[in-house]
């Protein structure tokens, strides 16, 4: 950036202030519009595609410049922050007709990622959370913030894998790290989410000491104990640099903030992000969308707040059985209470966004429409309160007092008239009656017209001059203009103003007060407006704990309804909770795949698991006959039971699971280096690393990645370490091809084999989709592929060679082996058996052969073998 050879005040004020935001695009206020010069101007032409232009056009130091309108910035911004792009805002902090000289300009905000209030930048039903990763004596913190909802919540753990999966979890806008690049945690994070926006902070942010202090003076107290923080270390220093974050980015304390809610991993199901990703719990494996997911399936709320919650809630199931107990019955009493519970969802649909209004009143930032939406909000409320005044459970029991939100409501009521403009600045926001100088000031303004009228009639029979008229125009203002011929009658109050061709020009003084009071009306009327509005917003505000209970019973309220709507529309049921470490599910379904069936029936399945006798079910079957479909569904409901919901089966009988785990497919991670063999046994080896005998482990092929004897081998290998994990075994669904791993029934106590039923007719084959005890006797590989669109002469040609290698034939004929042995004798001047017989080894590809396969060619080998010894 190059400076003017002859800067000007207003570029000397522009520059200096962009010197503090050189890593943001500043937006800088030039009346109705945000103007921005030089880089700035070029990058932001470019991003919002809007037209650049210059300043000083007609002189060799011309600077780029762009602007836009102050009323359309949002979008703007929007598109900015798409784009990673922090925005700083500097607005005209005084009134440009009372400033002297230049105006003073000040950033009043900066915009990231992870800072946005406004509405129109947010997606109502995710939180818009930002992180803070800290590092202290070996032990993570992670803090996060969603500054639009006031949720602050901080965690501590020794154990970086379990940080990465839930910073994945909380999935936040933006990563707070400290400079420091000698952190080497913090190089990890920066590596795994490099696709996130990362702000590397001073370390001072990250000073205990500092941080402390920080947030004993956020929440007014005086220890840490007060909000269970007084052992946490890097948690603190977490939560400390968020807040130092907000108060440079907004330039005020984020007094909505809630207390912390410092919560411990381990009183949750713990999911890592393997598992989230397999199963699909908040976005689909394909699209990576919401559409397709478990909560996409679940959500039938109806506010903002409940279906962020309910992510909430599936991101992190209950361990407490009691807490679980009690969501279940809370869901009960409203399903059999269904009229209550229709009338209670009817008026849920007229709340809006209680959650993210008051987050938006404490900061200075609500609007006149958005006092009428929190007006129209709480006005419900009590309603809903009545209709659950004889529900027992105490999860329905309403928080506080209807007539709290009475007063809110008729406070909003008196002042706030119902066709208020969006913004603050263009007046007409209050109802006449609100405030006596406000309405004399708009009595002025619309009746000033009728007062020069009667004041023109007045002074017509005062001075009987028929013909004097009453005028205004922006040089003189108001006067009276008089024919010359009747200058005569001019009484002594009038003074002269200007003298024309044919008449006098006069003013009195009640017409210059007149003057004073309608020209000065219009702008004293919009600046007591606004006054008056901050007024009633700093009112509000001082009731943000109220909102913000009621905000969250609503949110609560909204989501049990939620599953009871979707209980009684598909056929859920309630689980039962026990504590022998045991897994009946009776007609199981998997929520999301029967929810996109349209023109056929969902085959219901049974799963039994306990650590007793069937703690380890070994699954073959073909191809698409549902096998994963099983192995996922009996994940979902017990993590689905593990909310609080009812589940989609007939019977539910569930003990309390620490964790689940699933090695469900696998993809090569080319980024990392990784092929698809070495993703499969980084996840076995984290499940065998981590699994207890209260886990959960789903486990989808493993061992195809590569040969078969190998892939055999490690699969018989993990399948006995499940079963015998430290000395308890894990309750474990072992999908496999390998037909060789129902063997294990015969040597291992807690073993037991099913298959996945199909029906052959004519070399044809259906699948049945059920479950049934014993091991599949065939793969169907073949008739998978027929299936699947491979060519006719392709999958007969496969089924001669089949029978001929079940046969124990060679895959090629003598004739052919002969002829190749032939040609490769030629090709040498000396050729050896030796030679030949290593050649053809190193040519086979195991890994596209089946076990059978294998064998027999192993077999062939051996003959060779043989003659070589021989010979």
């Amino acid at each position: 950036m190059s400076e003017e050879k002859k800067t000007t005040p207003m570029m000397e004020q522009y520059l200096k202030i962009k010197k503090d935001y050189s890593d943001s695009i500043l937006f800088y206020r030039m009346g109705d519009f945000y103007e921005m010069f030089y880089d700035d101007a070029e990058k932001a032409a470019s991003l919002l595609e809007i037209a650049l232009t210059s300043r000083n056009k007609n002189s060799s130091d011309q600077i780029p410049m762009c602007g836009i309108p102050v009323k359309s910035a949002d979008m703007y911004i929007a598109k900015l922050i798409e784009k990673d792009i922090k925005v700083a805002v500097c607005e005209q902090t005084e009134d440009p007709a009372s400033a002297k000289g230049l105006v003073n300009r000040e950033v009043v905000k900066v915009i990231t990622p992870g800072m946005i209030t406004d509405s129109n930048l947010l997606k109502e039903n995710e939180n818009n959370f930002i992180a803070a990763a800290a590092f202290v004596n070996n032990t993570a913190g992670l803090a996060c913030v969603d500054i639009s909802t006031g949720d602050f919540k901080v965690t501590e753990t020794k154990n970086l894998k379990l940080l990465l999966d839930e910073i994945h979890r909380i999935n936040p806008q933006e990563i707070l790290v400290s400079e420091d690049e000698n952190i080497f945690e913090l190089k990890e994070i920066k590596s795994e989410f490099k696709s996130k926006y990362i702000t590397e902070l001073p370390s001072s942010y990250f000073d205990r000491k500092m941080c402390t202090d920080k947030i004993l003076d956020q929440f007014g107290i005086r220890s840490l104990k007060g909000i269970g923080c007084s052992k946490m270390t890097a948690g603190v220093a977490a939560a400390g640099s968020v807040l130092f974050y907000i108060n440079d980015t907004q330039k005020q304390k984020p007094e909505h903030l809630r207390p912390i809610n410092g919560y411990n991993l381990d009183n949750h199901l713990v999911l890592d992000e393997i598992t989230s990703r397999n199963l699909e719990l908040t976005q689909s494996m394909t699209e990576k969308t919401r559409k397709g997911s478990l909560l996409d399936t679940l959500d039938t709320t109806v506010t903002a707040m409940g279906s962020r919650l309910l992510k909430n809630f599936i991101q992190y199931p209950l361990t407490d059985p009691e807490i679980i107990t009690q969501r279940h019955n809370c869901i009960s009493e409203l399903i059999h209470n269904r009229i209550e519970k229709d009338e209670i969802r009817l008026n849920l649909k007229k709340i809006y966004d209680i959650e993210r209004l008051a987050a938006k009143i404490s900061m200075n930032q609500a609007t006149p429409r958005d006092l009428l939406a929190l007006k129209n909000s709480v006005s419900v409320i009590p309603g809903l309160a009545d209709l659950l005044k004889d529900f027992s459970s105490p999860l329905l029991e309403f928080p506080q007092s209807p007539e709290e939100l009475y007063s809110i409501a008729n406070l909003i009521e008196k002042a706030v008239a119902e066709d208020a403009p969006v913004l603050i600045t263009e007046g007409n926001i209050f109802k006449k009656g609100f405030d006596e100088k406000l309405d004399e000031l708009i009595t002025l303004t619309s009746d000033s017209k009728s007062w020069l009228a009667k004041y023109e009639s007045e002074e017509k029979k005062q001075t009987s001059i028929s013909a004097l008229k009453v005028k205004y125009n922006k040089i003189f203002g108001y006067f009276i203009e008089v024919p010359r011929t009747q200058i005569n009658k001019i009484p002594e109050n009038y003074i002269r103003k200007q003298t024309l061709v044919n008449s006098e020009r006069y003013i009195t003084p009640e017409l210059k007060e007149f003057e004073e009071k309608v020209l000065t009306a219009d702008e004293k009327r919009t600046k007591l407006e606004y006054s008056l509005f901050t007024q009633l917003r700093d009112q509000l505000a001082q009731k943000k704990n109220i909102l913000q209970d009621t905000a969250s019973f609503i949110a609560s309220l909204d989501v049990f309804a939620s599953f009871a709507e979707t209980a009684l529309n598909k056929g859920y049921v309630k689980p039962k909770i026990n504590s022998e470490n045991r897994v009946y599910i009776k007609g199981g379904r998997h929520p999301v795949v029967e929810s996109m069936l349209e023109n056929e029936r969902f085959v219901p399945n049974d799963i039994y698991l306990d650590n007793d006798e069937s703690q380890l079910l070994i699954i073959t079957g073909p191809n698409m006959a549902g096998k994963s479909t099983v192995l996922r569904q009996t994940a979902l409901i017990v993590l689905i039971a593990q909310t609080g919901s009812y589940v989609p089966a007939e019977y539910a009988d569930i003990s309390i699971t620490d964790r689940i785990f699933t090695r469900v497919g696998a993809a090569d991670n080319l980024a990392g280096g990784q092929s698809t063999f070495m993703v499969e046994m980084e996840e076995a080896a984290n499940i065998l690393n981590n699994a207890s005998k209260d886990s959960l482990v789903v486990m989808d092929e493993i061992g195809r990645g590569t040969s078969t004897f190998d892939g055999i081998s490690i699969a018989w290998a993990v399948a006995e370490e499940l079963h015998n994990l430290r000395g308890k075994g894990v309750k474990t669904l072992f999908a496999t091809h390998y037909h060789e791993l129902t063997e294990l029934e015969n040597t291992l106590p807690k073993v037991k084999n099913f298959n996945i039923s199909v029906k052959e007719s004519n070399g044809k084959i259906s699948f049945l989709r059920k479950m049934a005890e014993g091991g599949a006797n065939k793969s169907y590989g073949i008739q998978v592929a027929g299936l699947a669109g491979i060519p006719v002469n392709v999958v007969e040609r496969a089924k001669v060679l089949l029978h001929r290698m079940e046969a124990g034939e060679h895959i090629l004929s003598n004739e052919k082996i002969k002829k190749m042995k032939s040609k490769a004798r030629q090709m040498e001047f000396f050729p050896s058996p030796e030679k030949q017989f290593t050649e053809s080894i190193a040519n086979l590809n195991i890994n596209e052969m089946s076990p059978v396969q294998a064998l027999n060619c192993l077999n062939t080998l051996i003959d060779e073998a043989k003659k070589i010894v021989s010979e």
